[in-house]
């Protein structure tokens, strides 16, 4: 990653780092692209790059509970992640993914993929080189973002919220054949909870000064809101400690 190009991300007006973690059914994905979109901002969904690349082993007869096989073919598909928040894309070798990486069959063995340590690495530094190189800042979303990811994120929030919350939303989401009943929708996501955070690579787990956000009695509208409100209160303070240091740096 470049230096420059990191430092000019960093000391751009008004530019601020955001990591949100947590696990599945918490709304970080639709509280992260509303909160990019009302400040400004760039969005990545982490997730979603798991996925993509989990979507092309599965679609190139690679077996996903190999990790020596998963490893040797991390470096091969090339993924392309739109930072819009209004109109987030990603491409595999090309070929829009949106859709493909949604299905049952690959959140059963995204976890595998993830857990695989060369997969985590290429994905990072992709991660980290599109946070530097977002000149206004960005809300990146995942499950190790303030961890590893970005650990001096300007502002690291956790979104949290019962299994049974957890369970209903994602169970909403689900259309068609992917349907499923609240108990089964709970138990899948009581599994890949135990998966990512007892993974030894990179597990899920809330950074120390992180900003715990309990999401199970709030509306969608009352996430972001709070969300907003802390990271405008972050980047007032970045853009008073730049002319604090402007100031100094011109007496």
């Amino acid at each position: 990653m470049s230096d420059t190009v990191e430092t000019a991300a960093r000391t751009a007006p008004a530019a601020v780092i955001v990591a949100i973690d947590g696990p599945s059914g918490t709304g970080k994905s639709s509280t992260s692209k509303a909160v990019a979109a009302k400040l400004g901002l760039r969005y990545l969904d982490t997730g979603a790059q798991y996925r993509a690349i989990t979507w092309w082993m599965l679609s190139n007869g690679v077996d996903v509970n190999d990790a020596a096989a998963v490893a040797a073919a991390a470096g091969k598909p090339d993924l392309v992640s739109g930072t819009d928040p209004s109109a987030p894309t990603i491409t595999v070798d090309g070929l829009d993914a949106a859709q493909p990486i949604r299905t049952q069959e690959v959140t059963a063995a995204v976890s595998a993929v993830s857990a695989v340590p060369e997969v985590r690495t290429r994905l990072t530094e992709l991660q980290r080189s599109m946070a530097a190189a977002a000149p206004q800042g960005i809300v990146v979303e995942g499950r190790d973002i303030g961890t590893t990811v970005l650990p001096d994120a300007d502002l690291k929030i956790f979104l949290t919220a019962s299994p049974e919350a957890r369970a209903a939303r994602r169970a909403g989401e689900l259309k068609g054949k992917d349907a499923a009943d609240l108990a089964t929708t709970q138990a899948a996501l009581v599994k890949r909870d135990a998966a990512d955070s007892g993974r030894k690579t990179s597990p899920l787990a809330k950074a120390g000064d992180a900003v715990e956000v309990d999401t199970t009695e709030l509306t969608l509208d009352q996430v972001i809101e709070c969300v907003v409100t802390l990271v405008e209160s972050r980047r007032s303070a970045n853009e008073n400690e730049e002319k604090r240091s402007t100031e100094a740096r011109s007496a």
